[in-house]
């Protein structure tokens, strides 16, 4: 057989030769070569055929006929033209230098051949013809691709030809050598090309040869424009460029050099280098929104259409108000006091701000002026707030200025890191551009950002403050400057000086190097006429004379509470003195940064609450050998710190910044230790005032429960039949989201690094800790989850713990002569009146304050038990409630969790809320029930009448009854805030949960007591109604959408009904991306993307079997279509990263799919993003569409 294929291919040379000597005609001996073979059996085109001709031309018998004999076998479909190619580009090109006039042919050939694969595709041995092309070109080895299919190597052979066509042109005018590798793959080197051609010299280098050089490398120059321009191999070098991104980065590196340094290229007629090098940037027409599926403006449309519609694809920036809306809805959830969180805002609105930029496509700048003129209305809105127990302005601000600012901080370096790493990876290790898109983003957003002045006016605690960043740049301009540590009086002030919040967000940027001085020089940024500083202001005593070592005296200590520090060196000092200074100067320093800088400290905010939390959790002496805790003799210092950081603004700035896990980690040891403390020793403070470990302990554990559900109702811990076991935030949960954060301290990646940069003198313990460290607290714990779970076991007469119980019920009852019995104690609990005293009652107190809360519940049972049977009045039971709680503060926590929980299970009988035995909201009922119909009227919601045939029946049940009344009895000062911040959102969202009018009638007792909370309280009030009665949930959700274009075709009729149909698909689909993308983000950088795979798989795989017709979407055919299209096209555009977390099957499949309902072009930008396994799929797929 062998013998027989030699004789075949011998007779082909010898006809080939005999041909070449008698000049034959090239058709004739096409034709007699075919004949030929077929009657030899060859299959045809012939590998075999093209190595022999290729070798038989290369250089032997280089002669103008051998060239037309092979042309001929190519246009008669005797050989592969691809793979002729890839014969010839291994020998014609390394030689050029030799056989210019081979060069020329070849690249003729490459003009004809390689702009057209049908041929290929459709041939039933391609397969044999790209395992040959790869054998001879290599492809698999330098491309590192072990894969070999067709279209991969398809891609591969294209970009290839193109490259070393780049790579011959760079040669031949001498800039090869400036390439970082200095040669080429794709071209031995200069001394083997000479020895390998040392016998074919005949053609002598002269003048006619030089031109035809230059014309060569002008002529493959321009080739490399067409393989750029060519529709379809511009989509197959795009693949290559998308799947094989460090091979095309050292491609684009030595397409720049071209472009910079070509003389052949600045001389071409056909291609200028801008040109040039916009055609590897131009991927619109590679992946071009053609296909059916509605394009993205036209989504916008729709999504945006009837009363929004001005606000889409006609202007940009804040005209586009309504795709920034989640942000504004985030930024107000932020400032529910009721809701502190476990991670960093900044993290969850780096998220949002990245998903709403790549789901609506907008720039960088647009992004950015959306997300400051969120902010900035966040803060407008707080100017004239409903006054509540709530987080105000100090949180708006911070929002604005410290956690705003970290975003976009966050998402620049995110980016430029992006460039550096790319920088460093590159085999080229090339210089780019350091400042990316982001950055001149944030830079042209915050200059046309000054046009919007109404919402740039400061709120008036903060006025001074932006005068004084104007006054700085008017100074700076000037030539006057104005050191951080100093602060202007109005006398220093420059004349007619007015600042403003763009003033303040500049400064802030500029404090975290997003921005310098140059900034202060912008077109109408300040305005210099009739301002000329009067003088360079004087220095008063503050954060500079700290800086240059004044001590800390009582004015200075004054100023630096209530100014913020100007910079991290300053609270580093701050810190130092606080952590090693004299015990007045260590509480003078932990006032100062539980000041100002805490609150208003917008550029240092987040090292001023971790030095807090780090002094919150002093290390053990060297030298210590106590029995008991080393943190009692830190006792006054760390109140300090309690108290300074449990405002409600303090709490919630905590949470922005994803530093409750860490605080909460530093609280349960001061828990566990004051609370066990014996409290026999007592400190006085500088007030006056005699602090003892219980009040330590009230204070380090009210506020630790405010860093959790603690307040939610017992209602939410139990879903149906399961039992409860702790709601999602719990202590527990709290310590491994803190050991979480510590372990990425420990061991900090880049990105970390990038985001976490904070000072040096700081030092975090890493060590994990775990609620077996805090036996007590445990114990509480549980016995917290078991008065939420079920009733008491039995009180055993004579124990310890019945003993306080009777402690407890003395001090309580102590003003009334009847007694009060223990309910559930064996036997009859002591009578108060024959009881020992008050006094005797708290002495019998001096216990440790967990053994305390041990015995509340059992105290608070028996208070409860003789209310109900009359035996204690309600203003007897609150009188008592307000005495315990006044003498162990921490108690409010167990009297919230049993008063709660009695109130889920229903036992006990309502109390009439008539103003004889309890209070009545008589008084504003009726008022508060037309606010709320007030509010509620737009949405057209029916709110169920309060009274009943015109009388105000209140009731409410009677633990609710008594919780409530416990907090009328407080007084609203600084000191009782701390407390009513734990029992406040308990009572409200346990009134919610109870039946209507329940939390009506709370606000209306409550609004009695404090009128200007009313209009705070009754709006809360009002949310309650759809708490009650889904029809309203549903009436709400009709009424925000009536003026929508959906419900405006509806009314149309007709062909409309085909529209909505579509619409309704679309609208779902854009909703799903929107929810997938704030849910796992648009990238890998949030933790939460790591559930992103499982679910993308899972729903990718439904749209795929819905495409195929296995599953019914159960819904109208124009429905699904819009669906699944539209999603498709939206991932493919706006997340594009995702694609690759799908299985390469599971792509395929949908892609298929897309192509059954004629979105062929869809179904190739999808595979085109899936990697270099869809990429062979991808390329068969272009070439078959025939683009």
């Amino acid at each position: 057989m062998a013998a027989a294929s030699c004789t075949v291919w011998d007779s082909v040379l010898e006809l080939t030769k005999s041909a070449q000597v008698k000049n034959c005609d090239p058709q004739l001996w096409a034709i007699q070569l075919s004949s030929n073979l077929n009657s030899a059996g060859v299959d045809l085109p012939s590998v075999e055929l093209a190595h022999l001709l290729v070798s038989h031309i290369c250089f032997d018998n280089h002669v103008p006929i051998t060239w037309k004999f092979l042309e001929k076998a190519l246009s008669f479909n005797l050989v592969p033209p691809l793979l002729v190619l890839a014969l010839l580009s291994t020998r014609v090109v390394p030689n050029r230098q030799l056989h210019p006039a081979a060069y020329r042919l070849y690249m003729e050939l490459v003009k004809r051949h390689a702009f057209s694969f049908s041929a290929l595709i459709a041939s039933p041995n391609h397969q044999l013809i790209m395992k040959s092309i790869d054998d001879v070109v290599n492809l698999s080895q330098i491309f590192g691709e072990q894969l070999c299919e067709t279209g991969i190597l398809l891609v591969e052979f294209v970009f290839s030809i193109m490259w070393q066509l780049l790579d011959a042109s760079l040669d031949d005018e001498g800039l090869l050598e400036l390439s970082a590798e200095k040669n080429s793959r794709w071209l031995p080197r200069r001394e083997v090309m000479e020895i390998d051609g040392h016998g074919n010299f005949s053609e002598k280098r002269n003048e006619h040869q030089e031109g035809l050089h230059k014309v060569n490398t002008t002529m493959a120059i321009e080739l490399i424009g067409e393989f750029l321009k060519n529709k379809l191999t511009s989509r197959l070098i795009y693949l290559a460029r998308q799947n094989m991104p460090s091979h095309w980065g050292s491609f684009i590196e030595r397409l720049q050099l071209l472009v910079v340094h070509s003389a052949a290229l600045r001389n071409s007629k056909h291609v200028t280098p801008d040109a040039f090098l916009q055609l590897t940037h131009d991927t619109r027409k590679v992946l071009s929104r053609e296909c059916k599926t509605i394009s993205q403006h036209e989504f916008h449309a729709v999504m945006f259409s009837g009363s929004l519609k001005s606000s889409i694809g006609q202007c940009h920036g804040a005209s586009q108000s309504a795709i920034w809306l989640p942000i504004d809805l985030f930024l107000e959830d932020t400032m529910d006091g009721s809701q502190v969180t476990t991670t960093s805002a900044v993290e969850n609105l780096i998220s949002l701000v990245k998903a709403l930029q790549a789901v609506n496509c907008t720039t960088w700048h647009d992004t950015f002026l959306g997300l400051w003129i969120a902010s900035l209305r966040l803060v407008q809105r707080e100017r004239n707030p409903s006054e509540g127990p709530v987080p105000r302005l100090d949180t708006g601000l911070s929002m604005l200025l410290s956690i705003t600012t970290l975003v976009v901080a966050n998402i620049i370096e995110e980016e430029e890191s992006e460039l550096i790493d790319e920088t460093q990876q590159s085999p080229t290790n090339q210089r780019k551009e350091k400042q990316g898109k982001r950055r001149k983003g944030l830079i042209t957003s915050l200059q046309q950002l000054g046009d919007y002045e109404g919402l740039l006016t400061p709120p008036h605690p903060v006025s001074s403050v932006a005068n004084q960043a104007a006054a700085k740049a008017i100074m700076f301009i000037s030539g006057l400057t104005v050191s951080n540590g100093y602060s202007m009086s109005t006398n220093d002030m420059p004349v007619n000086c007015s600042g403003n919040l763009r003033h303040l967000i500049v400064e802030a940027c500029i404090a975290r190097n997003m921005l310098d001085t140059s900034a202060y020089l912008w077109p109408g940024y300040v305005t210099l006429a009739n301002q000329v500083p009067r003088s360079v202001p004087s220095q008063t005593p503050g954060w500079s004379s700290l800086m240059n070592g004044s001590p800390l005296t009582l004015s200075m200590i004054n100023i630096l509470v209530s100014t913020p520090a100007s910079s991290l060196s300053a609270i580093e000092k701050i810190y130092e003195i606080a952590a090693n200074g004299s015990d007045d100067e260590k509480i003078s320093a932990a006032t100062i940064l539980c000041g100002a800088s805490l609150v208003r400290g917008w550029n240092i905010q987040e090292h001023t609450i971790l030095f807090i939390i780090k002094l919150l959790s002093p290390a053990v002496p060297a030298d210590y050998s106590g029995s008991e805790s080393h943190l009692i003799n830190y006792a006054p210092l760390l109140n300090v710190l309690l108290v300074g950081i449990s405002s409600v603004d303090c709490v919630q700035i905590l949470s922005l910044h994803g530093l409750v896990p860490l605080l909460a980690g530093a609280l349960m040891p001061i828990c566990e230790a004051f609370g066990s403390a014996v409290p026999e020793v007592s400190w006085t403070l500088s007030t006056g005032e005699e602090l003892s470990c219980h009040a330590v302990f009230s204070n380090a554990f009210t506020l630790l429960l405010r860093l959790w559900r603690f307040d939610h109702p017992p209602i939410d811990h139990v879903m149906g039949d399961i039992p409860p076991v702790g709601s999602h935030l719990s202590p527990e949960y709290l310590l491994l989201v803190r050991n979480s954060l510590l372990a990425s301290f420990g061991t900090p990646t880049r990105r970390q690094l990038r985001r976490r940069r904070y000072s040096k003198i700081l030092s975090l313990s890493v060590e994990p800790i775990f609620m077996d460290s805090f036996p007590k607290l445990k114990l509480w714990y549980r016995q917290h989850l078991e008065c939420i779970a079920s009733t008491f076991a039995g009180l055993v007469h004579g124990t310890p713990v019945h003993q306080i119980v009777d402690a407890l019920l003395n001090l309580m009852f102590r003003r009334i002569n009847r007694g009060v019995q223990s309910s559930t104690s064996t036997t009859s609990g002591s009578s108060l009146s024959s009881g020992p005293g008050a006094e005797d009652a708290q002495a019998r107190l001096k216990i440790p304050a967990w053994d305390i809360l041990e015995a509340t519940p059992f105290a608070l049972d028996a208070a409860l038990t003789a209310c109900a049977h009359g035996r204690l009045s309600p203003r007897e039971l609150a009188t008592g409630l307000k005495d315990l709680a006044d003498f162990l503060p921490a108690s409010l926590a167990t009297i919230v969790s049993y008063f709660s929980a009695e109130v889920t299970r229903g036992i006990w009988k309502p109390a009439s809320m008539n103003g004889t035995d309890w209070p009545s909201p008589a008084v504003n009922l009726s008022s508060v029930e037309q606010q709320i119909k007030k509010i509620l009227a737009a949405t057209g919601v029916d709110v169920p009448s309060l009274s009943v045939g015109g009388t105000y029946l209140a009731t409410l049940p009677l633990p609710l009854a008594a919780l409530v009344s416990l907090t009328i009895t407080y007084k609203l000062d600084k000191m009782s805030e701390r407390f009513l911040t734990l029992v406040g959102p308990a009572l409200n969202a346990l009134a919610a949960s109870c039946p209507w009018p329940c939390l009506p009638i709370i606000v209306s007792l409550w609004a009695q007591k404090v009128k200007r909370w009313s209009d705070y309280l009754v709006f809360s009030a009002s949310r309650t109604v759809f708490h009650h009665n889904s029809d309203a949930v549903v009436q709400l959700l009709k009424s925000c959408f009536t003026s929508t274009l959906v419900h405006g075709l509806e009314q149309e009729g007709g062909e409309s009904g085909g529209m909505v149909a579509m619409l309704r698909g679309y609208a779902l689909a854009y909703f799903a991306l929107f929810c997938g993308t704030f849910a796992w983000g648009v990238d890998s950088e949030s933790a939460a993307s790591k559930k992103r795979p499982t679910v993308l798989k899972a729903h990718l795989e439904f749209l795929a079997s819905a495409l195929e017709g296995k599953i019914s979407l159960g819904c109208d055919w124009a429905t699904a279509w819009a669906y699944t299209s539209g999603f498709v096209c939206l991932m493919v555009a706006c997340t594009p990263k995702w694609v690759l977390e799908v299985d390469v099957d599971i792509l395929k499949r949908v892609s298929k799919g897309l192509r059954q309902w004629n979105e062929e072009e869809l179904a190739v930008a999808l595979l085109g993003l899936g990697g270099v396994g869809t990429m062979g799929a991808a390329a068969e797929l272009v070439i078959e569409m025939g683009l």
